[in-house]
């Protein structure tokens, strides 16, 4: 009897595919959209004619910074506050940064009684300086005259352990050694209740304006360490 050779074909020919040494690539999927990333940054890079509306004066409480950094350079006078910048905002809560590529000051020596450290004195001109509308020298002596424009409660410079206040307590006792500087125009920072900086808000006179969207430490109490 007979065998029909069709079914041997069929045989042959499936196992020439399968030995195939050159299959057709399979297509890869289509890759998934990615979602638009989302935007919560307030900082603005603008050009030098960008404007803004006050400046924030920001003293950082030398303590809790040199804590962290005890190698810096302005750690070694222990002050209680040291300046940490002089930043343009805007009243909606932007604020512009990186104005432009103009270089810093020629002599940045001449600015080591506020900025010791020369490489932060670079970056305060960069990101904030150059979006002041002012020289470098005009602006870093703009922070300067701001800096010493406020003055220290000697509670805060005259103590030798930690104490706990209230961030009302601490601001209190800016506004009664400024009677010039509103409540209105100070703010407090901490982080893990401790006290961390304190805020002025200034105009492009130098004098105290409200501050705004800035907004104050809501611990109960801060932790101050000593100078």
């Amino acid at each position: 009897m007979k065998q029909n050779p069709a079914p041997l074909l069929l045989i042959f020919l499936l196992f020439l595919v399968a030995c195939d040494p050159h299959p057709s690539p399979t297509p890869e999927p289509a890759p998934r959209p990615r979602g638009a990333a989302a935007v919560v940054a307030v900082a603005m890079p603008t050009g030098p004619s960008k404007s803004f509306d006050y400046y924030l004066l920001d003293l950082s409480w030398s303590p809790e910074f040199c804590h962290g950094h005890p190698n810096a350079t302005e750690c070694a006078s222990r002050p209680a506050f040291v300046l940490h910048g002089l930043w343009p905002q805007n009243t909606d809560g932007t604020y512009p940064q990186n104005c432009s590529t103009e270089p810093g000051p020629r002599n940045p020596v001449s600015f080591s009684d506020i900025y010791p450290d020369a490489g932060l004195l670079r970056h305060e001109w960069t990101t904030h300086g150059t979006c002041s509308g002012l020289s470098p020298d005009a602006f870093f002596a703009t922070a300067r005259a701001a800096f010493h424009s406020v003055a220290i409660p000697p509670k805060l410079s005259q103590f030798d352990h930690q104490i706990s206040m209230p961030p009302d307590e601490i601001l209190g006792l800016f506004t009664a050694a400024n009677p010039s500087i509103p409540r209105a125009s100070l703010a407090l920072s901490c982080g893990n209740n401790y006290l961390t900086a304190i805020e002025v808000c200034l105009n492009k006179s130098g004098q105290p304006t409200p501050c705004g969207p800035i907004r104050s430490c809501h611990a109960n109490t801060v932790r101050i360490p000593p100078p």
